[in-house]
């Protein structure tokens, strides 16, 4: 039986919670201290209660640009928004040192890149440095380090590589996955993920109050980026789907009203919460999610019916072609004659020696050895459908 919205809430031991650009900073680049400050004080009580928190927080960039008197159009070259984010991020620390030193609440910085995400050996070490700063009491307070990656700053354009994340919705989820926290919260300008109450549009929305799986019709709810911010409901909802995924629960919240932290872990009904689905194992979820989409094959209808059907390995043999390069170990998105992805995996080979022993190649081949597995099957993972 699955447990429900309020007993998910209730029960988690360990939190992340992200607040958004528009809760942090306003659009003049000042501090919203009226936001901030109330949610400062409902993680340190939250963490008296003996649970274990994460925050994860966007405003550095909004900081930066206020501090330094710029104006927002200023912000359309990306050096500049690299610039305002090195200024910012100390002035958003100072904010949080001074704010939770009230609570006697100890805080540290954890500046991360997506090749902390991408690279499995990064990966662990980020996990096991802030696991032991949870140990110590400590707040670790997270954000991406815009000053040398630009992942978050600027748009991907379609067709290139799959990036570990885009904005810091996606980013918290991450950290949620690598932590296996109970739940995440995202807080933003929003009241939770909304429906229109009518098929006239002037009648009316409605907060979606618990959702169970992440369908089609939910997805297209979903809104683009708003303001100052980067992300949009799409991203929260890709947030929502890997919490999920680690078993968790996820909550989308309006971080501008004072108490929504405390009624939320009280057990109230607020905003939207994604309920928790099947565990994926840690490194599977790290494949699917996490990691940096390097190379891209397709497969034939053999190799493509061998995996989601007969739960087997991908020989190089059934690769049609390779569309994108890659090097051993990294992460390749597999894909059908049609071009859609189905499934992703750790290469055990480099992509030269995949396309020797590809399709014909491979039967035109002479003494060359039969063709080598391109990713074992413990290193699969089948990608759910849009």
């Amino acid at each position: 039986m699955q447990a429900t919205a309020e007993q998910v809430l209730r029960s988690a031991r360990r939190i992340v919670i992200k607040v958004g650009t528009s809760t942090v900073t306003g659009g003049d680049g000042q501090l919203r201290r009226e936001r901030v400050q109330p949610i400062a004080q409902s993680i340190a009580d939250l963490m008296k209660q003996g649970r274990q928190l994460v925050l994860v927080s966007s405003g550095a960039v909004g900081l930066g640009r206020g501090w330094l008197g710029l104006h927002q159009s200023r912000l359309d070259d990306l050096v500049t928004k690299q610039a305002c984010a090195a200024v910012g991020q100390s002035l958003l620390m100072d904010t949080y040192k001074n704010l939770f030193s009230k609570w006697d609440v100890k805080i540290a910085q954890v500046l991360l890149t997506e090749d902390d995400f991408s690279n499995w050996q990064r990966y662990s070490n980020v996990r096991h440095t802030m696991e032991k700063l949870i140990g110590f009491g400590v707040l670790p307070i997270v954000n991406e380090n815009d000053t040398v990656s630009t992942a978050e700053l600027e748009s991907v354009s379609p067709g290139t590589r799959s990036v570990a994340f885009s904005d810091n919705d996606r980013l918290a989820a991450l950290v949620m996955s690598g932590l296996e926290a109970d739940a995440l919260v995202l807080l933003s300008n929003v009241d939770g993920l909304l429906r229109r109450t009518s098929v006239h549009e002037d009648k009316g929305e409605e907060v979606v109050p618990v959702v169970a799986e992440i369908t089609p019709e939910l997805r297209a709810l979903a809104a683009g980026p708003s303001g100052a911010g980067r992300g949009g409901m799409r991203t929260k909802l890709e947030a929502a789907e890997i919490a999920m995924s680690c078993g968790g629960a996820a909550v989308i919240a309006n971080g501008s009203s004072p108490d929504t932290i405390r009624r939320l872990f009280a057990g109230e009904s607020v905003g939207t919460t994604f309920l928790p689905a099947r565990r994926m194992r840690g490194k599977r979820r790290w494949i699917a999610y996490a990691a940096d989409v390097r190379g891209r094959v397709v497969v034939d209808a053999g190799a493509h019916r061998a995996i989601t059907r007969g739960k087997a390995s991908l020989l190089a043999s059934g690769i049609v072609r390779v569309e994108n390069r890659f090097a051993p170990m990294d992460v390749v998105s597999i894909v059908d004659s049609e071009g859609r992805e189905f499934a992703r995996g750790i290469a055990n080979c480099a992509s030269e020696e995949a396309e020797k022993f590809s399709g014909k190649r491979s039967r035109q081949a002479d003494g060359t050895g039969s063709a080598p597995v391109l990713v074992t099957r413990d290193n699969i993972v089948l990608m759910q459908k849009a």
